[in-house]
């Protein structure tokens, strides 16, 4: 078999970066997914609040998966489901099997990873206690539910407050189940602040911050859980023990993204964001293979995710047709308060009018001076009134502030303003200045 493109991941973001590339001039198209069905992840979200940056209203996630999966079948653009990708190599050639077509070897021009996450499992992070049925990630909780027609459990505990965590809450609190409690390990929340106010404080289901489960109890089913507060280096602190007799506990603990094909394929990766380096045009270091979405970097908004797709789909469609660049990079680095960033290099000769960046930062900030330098040259100074681990931030740089930086690595970080260092529950923390500020 021979393809234009392979699109491994028919998710939001493969959907979108399959529609680009054919919006473009590619005709020969493949869009491979492992799933029943299209759309992704997006087919279990049956909750409100996709498309406000997309498509200017709220949709649910299969609404909003729905309209890509319209589109894709209104190109005839070809797809292959409950089909597994086993390998693909540096010559864009893809190892794939179904049960229809058997082993396949099929030949691209390009490629777009776009194989999305994976949830963080008990086993990940190491919790003590019995082994007992009633433990599930948020994510499997919200199929059973919302797909599979299973209610989990009756009275649940929730360890982690990020996003499918909190949602996890309410959902569960909807159809009729006692949601005891949220505890989160760090001093802050790793979910949107629309999603703790909607899915926490509105149906008063308590965060605890800074704390963390240290036992299972149970023998057939989960019996009991047992939290305890966690000191600065994330210890437990005895004696503060908190039980709870319940039957099942949820972990909303992280998303690891896919990338067991990518390292198979010798792609260079980023240690801070666990997904491929790439460039302004989300090429990774290998020619002619693209990345996007969560395969890349976790992201809160599946709008961004189906922006960032599409301009990998039109920059396969460029590479496809011999229309690439070539120039010499500048690489991006974070400073203070910052996570990452991505792109992580770019080519001037390849930025139509401004780069977007996008980056998180590590801790809670609040009123500060985010700078983005070229050696000790600023390049821009940007105020932020509120900045979370949680919401992910992004910045257009123009290229008339680029050109200054050739030669130079681009550094973005935190100057002043403050940070949070501590917090017992969302409104009760400890604050402290951050460089200049007062």
């Amino acid at each position: 078999m021979k393809y234009d493109l392979v699109v491994v991941g028919g998710g939001p973001g493969g959907l979108a970066a399959a529609i680009e590339a054919k919006k473009n001039g590619i005709e020969s198209i493949l869009v491979i997914e492992r799933a029943k069905e299209l759309g992704g992840i997006l087919q279990q979200c049956i909750h409100n609040g996709f498309g406000l940056h997309e498509f200017k209203e709220e949709l649910t996630g299969p609404e909003y998966a729905g309209r890509f999966i319209d589109q894709l079948l209104e190109m005839n653009i070809e797809y292959k489901l409950d089909t597994m990708v086993l390998d693909v190599t540096d010559k864009k050639e893809v190892h794939a099997i179904n049960s229809k077509d058997g082993y396949m070897l099929i030949e691209a021009k390009a490629i777009v990873f776009s194989m999305g996450c994976r949830e963080r499992t008990r086993g990940a992070i190491s919790i003590p206690g019995d082994r007992p049925a009633g433990v599930f990630t948020a994510g499997a909780a919200q199929r059973y539910i919302n797909m599979e027609g299973y209610m989990v459990g009756k009275r649940v505990v929730i360890l982690g407050s990020g996003d499918i965590g909190l949602i996890m809450a309410r959902r569960l609190t909807l159809e009729g189940a006692e949601v005891l409690a949220v505890a989160e390990l760090m001093p802050f929340s790793g979910g949107l602040t629309r999603n703790i106010v909607q899915c926490l404080e509105d149906y008063n289901i308590p965060l605890y911050l800074s704390h963390t489960v240290i036992d299972i109890q149970g023998k057939d089913r989960v019996q009991k859980v047992i939290l305890a507060k966690v000191d600065e280096n994330r210890q437990p602190i005895p004696g503060t023990e908190i039980e709870y007799e319940c039957d099942t506990l949820l972990l909303s603990v992280g998303l690891i993204p896919e990338n067991d094909i990518s390292r198979k394929t010798g792609v260079e990766m980023d240690r801070r964001t666990n997904g491929p380096i790439v460039n302004e045009m989300m090429e990774t270091s290998v020619p002619g293979i693209f990345a996007c979405g969560n395969v890349v970097h976790v992201h809160d908004l599946v709008d961004f995710v189906s922006g960032e797709a599409r301009k990998a789909g039109k920059a396969a469609a460029k590479y496809i047709k011999g229309e690439v660049s070539e120039g010499e990079y500048i690489f991006l680095k974070n400073g203070n308060g910052i996570s990452y960033t991505v792109p992580q290099k770019v080519r001037m000769v390849n930025v139509d009018n401004s780069l977007e960046v996008f980056m998180r930062v590590n801790r809670i900030f609040k009123d500060v001076k985010l700078e983005v330098k070229a050696g000790e040259e600023v390049l821009m100074s940007l105020k932020k009134n509120h900045m979370a681990p949680g919401e992910m931030e992004r910045i257009m740089i123009p290229k008339a502030k680029l050109e200054a930086a050739q030669g130079k690595e681009i550094v973005v970080e935190v100057v002043e303003g403050r940070q949070i260092i501590a917090c017992t529950s969302y409104d009760n923390c400890t604050e402290e200045a951050v460089g200049g500020a007062k």
